[in-house]
C-alpha cells in the first residue's frame, strides 16, 4: 500500500468512532414547569422522577430534566413555559392548572402532561377526559368534588356549624366550579357558605380578619396551588383568630393547619411522571386519557386541635390516614 493511501485509510479508521458517537440519539429532555418553589414542593418533582423511573427513565442516565419554578408568582409562568419551548424540550410536565395553561399557550406541538385541580375539560385544557385531542393530557385532581367532601367533614367535626367561608383565588380556573359545588352542598345540609377571594398575602390576612364579622364557624381553602405556598400564613391566622381551617392537601396540616382531605399530590405527580415516560416512548398525548386520582389522604393535626380547643370525635380519628401529634 502506498504511503498516501495508507494515511487516507488510517484517517478514516480514526474518524469513524467519532462519527458514530456524533450520530448517537440525543438524550430526551423533560421540562418541569411548576407554580411553586422548590423550597415548598420539591417532593413533587421527586414524585415525577419516580413515575419516570417506573417506565424506565432515570434522570442523568437516559433523560434530562430542566426545572422551572415560578416561586408562587403565576405571572412568571408564561415566560418560563416559553423558555422551555426555546430549549426544544421533548415534553413538558406542568404542575397546576395555571402552569398547564401557560404551557398550552406556549406550544401546540410539544406534548404537555399536566396535574390540574381545575376541571381539565371545563378549563379548556383538553377536549374530553377519554380523548384529550391536541398535545395535552394529564391527571385531574377532582378539586370541586373533594371540596364538598371537606364541607361534610366540617359538619362531622362541628355538628352545630351554621356558616362556613371558603377562600378562593379568582385567577385559578377551577375557582368558580369549586365554590358552586360547595354552595350547593351547603344548601343541602343547611350550612351558609361564603366565598372570599384572595390573590395575595395581604388578601389572606384580610380574609381571615373578616371571618369574625361573617360569624363563620370554620373556613375552607380552595384547591388552588397558590395557597400551598401560603400554608404557614394560613395556619398561623387560623390559630390567631381561633377559627378551624379545612384544607385540600396534607401540606397544610404538616405546617400546622387543622386537617386536610383530598388527593395525594405525590401520587398524582407520580402518575404524571408515568404519562410523561409513556410519551417519551412514543405515545401521543391526544390518545392518552386523562387519569383520575387513585389515592386520597385524610390528615389530622391533634396539636392544632388542642390549640383551637377542639376535641376530635372518635369516628373522625378512626378515619384518619395520618394523625400528627
Amino acid at each position: 500500500m502506498r504511503r498516501r493511501e495508507f494515511i487516507s485509510f488510517l484517517g478514516g479508521t480514526v474518524a469513524w468512532p467519532f462519527a458514530a458517537r456524533a450520530q448517537a440519539p440525543a438524550m430526551p429532555i423533560v421540562g418541569f414547569l411548576h407554580y411553586a418553589s422548590p423550597a415548598t414542593l420539591l417532593h413533587l418533582a421527586a414524585a415525577v422522577r419516580g413515575g419516570l423511573e417506573e417506565v424506565g427513565f432515570v434522570e442523568g442516565k437516559n433523560v434530562r430534566i430542566e426545572y422551572r419554578w415560578a416561586e408562587g408568582d403565576y405571572d412568571k409562568l408564561p415566560a418560563l413555559a416559553a423558555e422551555l419551548v426555546r430549549l426544544q424540550v421533548t415534553v413538558i410536565t406542568a404542575g397546576g392548572a395555571v402552569a398547564a395553561q401557560a404551557a398550552k399557550e406556549a406550544t401546540k406541538t410539544i406534548p404537555v402532561v399536566f396535574t390540574s385541580g381545575a376541571d381539565p375539560v371545563a378549563s379548556g385544557l383538553v377536549r374530553s377526559l377519554s380523548g384529550p385531542g391536541g398535545n395535552l393530557t394529564g391527571v385531574s385532581l377532582l378539586a370541586a368534588e373533594m371540596a364538598t367532601k371537606r364541607l361534610e367533614l366540617i359538619r362531622d367535626l362541628l355538628p352545630q356549624a351554621r356558616a362556613v367561608a371558603m377562600i378562593i383565588n379568582p385567577t385559578f380556573p377551577g375557582a368558580e366550579s369549586e365554590i358552586a359545588e360547595v354552595e350547593a352542598a351547603g344548601r343541602t345540609i343547611g350550612v351558609q357558605t361564603y366565598g372570599v377571594k384572595a390573590t395575595s398575602p395581604s388578601d389572606i390576612d384580610a380574609a381571615l380578619a373578616s371571618f369574625s364579622q361573617l360569624r363563620v364557624d370554620a373556613f375552607m381553602v380552595g384547591a388552588d396551588g397558590y395557597f400551598i405556598t401560603r400554608r404557614d400564613q394560613l395556619a398561623a391566622l387560623s390559630k390567631r383568630y381561633a377559627i378551624p381551617g379545612i384544607y385540600p392537601f396534607p401540606d397544610f396540616p404538616e405546617a400546622g393547619g387543622l386537617l386536610s382531605y383530598g388527593v395525594s399530590l405525590a401520587d398524582a405527580y407520580r402518575q404524571a411522571g408515568v404519562l410523561t415516560g409513556r410519551i417519551l416512548k412514543g405515545a401521543k398525548p391526544a390518545e392518552l386519557p386523562v387519569m383520575q386520582p387513585t389515592k386520597f389522604e385524610f390528615i389530622l393535626n391533634l396539636k392544632t386541635a388542642k390549640e383551637l380547643g377542639l376535641v376530635m370525635p372518635s369516628p373522625l380519628l378512626g378515619r384518619a390516614d395520618k394523625v400528627i401529634e
